[in-house]
């Protein structure tokens, strides 16, 4: 049985991510060690909380460069929520840091921005609960087997502008159209927490596992 990391870095969402890989019978590691994480065949970067918080703990724990390079090897790679975010240019989302007028550096492995929800009255922020998503990529390895538009858990603020239109597997609608989960080669994204959603996220989790 292959081992799946799971990149511990204080960013909360862990044990529900530890939780639904087991239940799928995978062998299942939460450690922050660079030897560990490389020696292991999948990886996982969960998240939940603040930008820029969250790039100072892979700052303290020296992960930046371990995550980087593990995003970009052959290894099977997903982000969920926050660890999608942090793999692109910046964010719009500066809570806890200095800057209040400009963005936030991630780790710019992706092309593309990471932005507020403005302008989608009636709605309320976050964007939380319950959502359809448009796969948009027919041969997806993430996706596959799952239904036409399948429906999962969203909890966030702030959403992802891809750039590179190429990348982006499915997007999502809430007053606005936004770009919610990506693929590149083995390294896949999902702003919702595959975790959270049902029988969906399991077989989404399933199919990571079998990449």
């Amino acid at each position: 049985m292959s081992k799946v990391a799971v990149i511990d870095y204080d960013a909360g969402n862990t044990l529900s991510v530890i939780k639904a890989l087991e239940f799928l019978g995978m062998d299942v590691e939460l450690t922050r060690d660079a030897d560990k994480l490389r020696r292991c065949e999948r990886i996982i970067f969960p998240g939940v909380g603040a930008y820029f918080d969250a790039m100072q703990k892979l700052k303290e724990y020296n992960l930046t460069d371990t995550v980087r390079e593990l995003a970009l090897s052959d290894t099977p790679f997903l982000g969920i929520c926050l660890g999608m975010q942090l793999l692109f240019d910046s964010s719009e989302e500066n809570i806890g840091s200095d800057v209040t007028d400009g963005e936030i550096d991630g780790l710019k492995l992706l092309r593309g921005n990471i932005r507020l929800f403005k302008g989608i009255e009636p709605r309320k922020i976050p964007h939380m609960g319950w959502n359809s998503i448009n796969v948009v990529k027919s041969d997806s390895r993430l996706f596959k087997g799952l239904p036409e538009s399948p429906y999962v858990y969203f909890v966030h603020s702030y959403y992802l502008n891809a750039k590179d239109r190429g990348d982006v597997l499915a997007t999502a609608d809430y007053g606005i159209t936004f770009d919610c989960a990506i693929e590149r080669g083995n390294l896949f994204g999902c702003q919702f927490h595959p975790e959270k959603s049902g029988d969906v996220g399991l077989d989404i989790l399933k199919n990571f596992c079998e990449v």
